[in-house]
């Protein structure tokens, strides 16, 4: 069992920026792949993007591809969103998940799941 927990959300203004954590606890966080979604009020959930368990490869989707940045921290067991050029239309809760995959960056299978943190993004 993996637990996953995310903060760092808030209000930005448009233009602004802003770093998610996702702190993991369980299994040592090297074993996964990990992945961040993003779900807004009446629209279906985003694959975000995800990265490889070891860090050596990331894919992004096409929406947030130049702005958005993933990173990991094995040793800290932590994952990291950083959220630069932020718009209003990444307003969503953000959650970060967990896959056993874990050499696919740009699969959208995950096998644990966080609690989300919300990012609100003002024009």
């Amino acid at each position: 069992q993996v637990q996953l927990v995310e903060s760092g959300g808030g209000l930005v203004q448009a233009g602004g920026s802003l770093r998610l954590s996702c702190a993991a606890s369980g299994r040592p966080l090297s074993t996964y792949a990990m992945k961040w979604f993003r779900q807004a009020p009446g629209k279906e959930r985003e694959f975000v993007g995800g990265v490889t368990w070891s860090g050596a490869s990331t894919y992004y989707a096409d929406s947030v591809k130049g702005r958005f940045t993933i990173s990991r921290d094995n040793a800290k067991n932590m994952v990291y969103l950083q959220m630069n050029s932020l718009k209003p239309e990444d307003t969503a809760a953000y959650y970060c998940a967990a896959s056993s995959d874990r050499y696919r960056a740009f699969s959208r299978s995950y096998d644990y799941w966080g609690q989300g943190t919300q990012v609100t993004v003002s024009s």
